[in-house]
């Protein structure tokens, strides 16, 4: 619901003041490349185009001209640490640096929102903390960054955080707990 890939049940969702059941399809897909980053817990990477293509996706899809992309892809993946990865394919790469070319995908086109699923599943400890900390530069910059994790040392990155339990929201706008 929160990517808009979903409409509530019951209520009603609005994202940037704009009640989402009202926007039409191609507003909808609009919103998902422009304002929101998805970070997937499998990656969905494509696996026959290098990391930089990859990271571009997004931007080809927005109308970004070719040598802008580039520049955005290289600037990404270099800010995830991948600089020299640039033209590795999937299969080539560690989960971790799957996952970070992942990260820098959804944040191509300077998302409003970034929603995470298990961001750092695949990343060994240091890696995990650079970017828990990148995500918390993104959020100091007014971006909203939603982190769904089973992890309690991730989600002590949090501002706030909400435990959900049987499909029920259980408390929210607590603190982290060490």
């Amino acid at each position: 619901i929160l990517g808009c890939l979903d409409v509530p049940s019951s209520g009603t969702y609005r994202l940037a003041g704009r009640n989402v059941e009202a926007l039409t399809p191609v507003e909808l897909a609009r919103i998902r490349n422009q304002e929101i980053g998805f970070v997937f817990q499998n990656f969905h990477l494509l696996p026959r185009v290098s990391a930089l293509k990859n990271v571009e996706l997004p931007l080809v899809y927005g109308g970004t001209p070719r040598k802008q992309r580039m520049e955005r892809a290289q600037e990404l993946l270099a800010g995830v640490g991948l600089a020299n990865r640039v033209g590795y394919l999937p299969n080539e790469l560690s989960g971790g640096q799957k996952q970070r070319v992942a990260i820098a995908r959804a944040l191509a086109n300077n998302p409003v929102l970034l929603l995470a699923d298990e961001p750092t599943g695949a990343l060994d400890s240091g890696t995990g903390h650079e970017i828990m900390n990148l995500f918390g530069s993104l959020n100091e910059r007014g971006v909203t960054v939603v982190v769904i994790t089973h992890d309690a040392d991730v989600a002590a990155y949090a501002n706030r955080t909400l435990r959900i339990m049987d499909g029920r929201i259980k408390n929210g706008g607590e603190e982290p707990s060490p």
